[in-house]
């Protein structure tokens, strides 16, 4: 790590093709949208040698995507990859966006990288959705460290963040949150504050000063030594704490000095088993400066503390019937096992997959098996074909640098998998196999959309097939109740970008359009009705006539269709013709236009002509008989009640609770979970929740989750139903 008090070797420039997996290092940046991510990316790719100070790849001179804007507005909503070499390291550095409605990306990061990397803001703390990200980590064991940003701004405080930090999340050992380095700082400017110029290293006690825009190190003077004792003091505690060396607390408490080898040595274990969090500050370079404070720290961090892909858990593979498969973990001569985690179009080489490689070894011009199950809810079909790759390539912004190959334990972009999707396996052809799916977040916000012209009608089915390819957060419905083209979103801002990508990239206008809920009608009570279908007009006539009772039955019966005529007052064989006329009625409804379910319908009596009586006449009598039961009886307009969990702070739980109420919701009852939580459970109407993956990201602050599963029909309130009726109405 950057604290071996030693010099670095300096820059090795961009990336390529990795030669073992121990050389591979694959970690992803956490945090909330301002928080500096992709301004730390951007640094530590310069520090790195990546990019010079104008932003120009340094082996080709052509303009890089860090200094496009409207490239770094598009990277802000979706997952990019920086490869980087350092000292030998091939880092492959995951941007996630920070928004919340791209937890999808996120995820995506998650599942390629082996290492996480808490991005958090000095001027603005940590958010609820950052901590509940680490808690995902923490639940599969995912080393993790901490980079503190924004230290110029005024009121910023690194030693106030680092407490913010161990409380927000070292929950079951705040000891295991420290910091590696603390800032130097400058000459006090007018305005009080002190800006950062460098790092002491509190396991070396020595000095990196930034000031001049390149790192140099030197000897801190006597007077700042006491200053550091106790900050040090408290580091070693804790390194050693996680020490695999029993013996080495009583050591270190019996007065013996531990070796600062060994002390690395453990820190480095420590992190990467996520057992220890270390918190480091950095910020990037001024202007004409070649190295950003604290970014040759974190480079050593990610190259010695945290682990390669040989230490991670080999993933859990079948074939693609079930049968279960052993997988050596990171295995480059194992049986190919990678995985799509992100697709996209670009509009000069087609489909480009983002792939993180398991097992085995991906090389270009290969045929390679695809298989994707388990999204079929999501708009995505199961499907098992062999494809030919195209190119391999690493990333730089627009740029791609050619491979020839992809080991285990590292990422490429592969070019032309035209039927492969988001999640996808890739695998041998002669030996099929299929990992495990990432837990994807449900999509709970409808966004109701319709061709805006014939001309976009014909293109609309092939545009939505693309869009969710690429974005398995997103759910496609085709409502067969509502005949509305359903996007089911994470958010707004998710909707945005979904609709900006069906008009740029794929040439599809379409116009949003309210959401509707597939409302129901049923009888309140018992009524009959004749149907009447008698008309001459010269020859074969029409003659029908059908009498019936209708009654409520319990919800979730459907309809029944009973026969109890008697004396052949209806022939035979018009008696299914009478239930399909019935039925048809049903279907559209007998008040609002909505589909009438759980009644009873008993045809009891009848009148039938020997010769103008026929199939058609007799359904045309019984819908009849429906309508005019109806119009004599009160009906009840029916609506979905959806079973609603939500999972939110404790300080919140008022809030949440009185805001369901609010909804015409019953809360059902609430119990307490991990981490200062409640979950709450309640029923509330569908119609009253179709913008709540909005609202209650506005009552928590980002901090709660929620869920729903349809439940049942139930009667609207008489005032509500009114309502509706009366826009049922002017719609028509």
């Amino acid at each position: 790590m950057g604290d071996k008090a030693n010099t670095h070797p300096g820059a090795a420039g961009r990336a390529t093709a990795a030669d073992h997996p121990a050389s591979v290092r694959n970690v992803v940046l956490v945090g909330h949208s301002g928080s500096g991510k992709t301004t730390l990316v951007e640094a530590l790719a310069l520090t790195a040698g990546a990019v010079n100070r104008a932003g120009r790849v340094e082996d080709g001179g052509t303009v890089s995507d860090y200094d496009d804007i409207e490239h770094r507005q598009k990277r802000s909503v979706q997952l990019s990859l920086v490869p980087v070499d350092w000292d030998g390291y091939k880092i492959n550095i995951l941007d996630t966006p920070g928004y919340a409605d791209f937890v999808g990306e996120l995820r995506a990061g998650l599942r390629a990288a082996d290492a996480a990397l808490f991005v958090v803001s000095a001027s603005d703390g940590v958010d609820g959705s950052t901590r509940m990200v680490w808690e995902e980590c923490a639940a599969v064991g995912m080393p993790r460290a901490i980079v503190v940003t924004h230290l110029e701004a005024a009121r910023a405080d690194f030693d106030e963040m680092t407490r913010t930090c161990a409380e927000a999340f070292g929950a079951d050992d705040p000891d295991a949150v420290l910091p590696l380095y603390l800032p130097l700082h400058g000459e006090q400017g007018p305005d009080g504050h002190a800006p950062v110029t460098g790092l002491t290293g509190l396991l070396s006690q020595r000095l990196f000063d930034y000031s001049t825009g390149e790192r140099k190190e030197s000897e801190p003077g006597p007077d700042q030594l006491p200053l550091l004792e106790r900050a040090r003091n408290r580091l070693i505690e804790g390194i050693i704490a996680e020490s695999e060396d029993e013996t080495l607390m009583d050591r270190y408490l019996g007065g013996e000095e531990i070796d600062i080898t060994t002390l690395v040595q453990d820190l480095e274990r420590a992190v990467a088993r996520g057992t220890f969090f270390p918190v480091l500050a950095a910020a990037p370079a001024a202007d004409g400066a070649r190295q950003g404070l604290g970014t040759v720290e974190l480079l050593e961090l990610i190259t010695g503390g945290f682990p390669t892909p040989l230490e991670r858990a080999a993933p859990t593979v079948t074939t693609p019937d079930g049968t279960a498969r052993e997988v050596k973990a990171c295995d480059p001569d194992g049986p190919l096992v990678a995985e799509v985690v992100k697709t996209a179009s670009d509009p000069y080489v087609g489909r480009v997959s983002l792939v993180r490689v398991f097992s085995g070894t991906l090389r270009a011009d290969d045929t390679v098996h695809v298989s994707g199950h388990g999204l079929a809810d999501r708009g995505h079909e199961d499907h098992d074909v062999d494809e030919r790759i195209g190119a391999l390539s690493t990333p730089f912004g627009k740029q791609q640098r050619s491979l020839t190959h992809c080991i285990a334990g590292d990422l490429a972009c592969v070019a032309k998998l035209n039927r492969a999707e988001t999640g996808d396996t890739l695998s041998a052809k002669d030996d099929p196999l299929l990992m495990a799916p990432w837990e994807m977040p449900d999509p709970l916000l409808p966004l109701a959309i319709r061709a805006h012209s014939k001309a976009d009608e014909d293109k609309l089915s092939q545009g939505l097939g693309r869009l969710v390819a690429e974005d398995p957060t997103m759910r496609l419905e085709q409502n067969q109740n509502t005949h509305q083209v359903v996007l089911w979103c994470l958010g707004e801002a998710h909707a945005d970008v979904a609709l900006e990508r069906l008009r740029n990239r794929y040439g599809v206008q379409v116009d949003v359009i309210p959401h509707k809920v597939a409302l129901r009608e049923t009888f309140a009570g018992r009524s009959a009705g004749r149907g009447r279908h008698v008309k001459q007009s010269g020859g074969h006539g029409q003659y029908a006539i059908c009498e019936i009772e209708v009654e409520p039955l319990p919800g979730g019966s459907g309809i029944e269709f009973v026969d109890k005529v008697v004396g052949g007052a209806v022939p035979r064989q018009f008696i299914p013709s009478v239930e399909k006329g019935v039925r048809a009625q049903a279907a559209r409804g007998v008040a609002a236009g909505y589909p009438l379910i759980d009644v009873r319908v008993t045809l009891l009596d009848g009148k039938a002509h020997s010769v103008d009586s026929s199939d058609a006449a007799f359904q045309t009598a019984g819908a009849l008989a429906l309508r005019e039961a109806a119009a004599d009886a009160r009906i009840h307009l029916l609506e979905p009640v959806a079973e609603v969990t939500v999972l939110v702070g404790d300080d919140y739980v008022g809030t949440v609770m009185s805001d369901l109420s609010g909804r015409r919701g019953r809360v059902v009852g609430t119990e307490q979970a991990a981490g200062g939580r409640t979950l709450v459970r309640a029923e509330v109407p569908e119609i009253e929740i179709g913008r709540y993956a909005v609202d209650l990201r506005s009552l928590s602050h980002g901090t709660a989750r929620f869920g729903r599963t349809y439940a049942r029909h139930e009667p609207m309130p008489p005032q509500v139903a009114e309502r509706i009726r009366e826009q049922t109405r002017e719609a028509s």
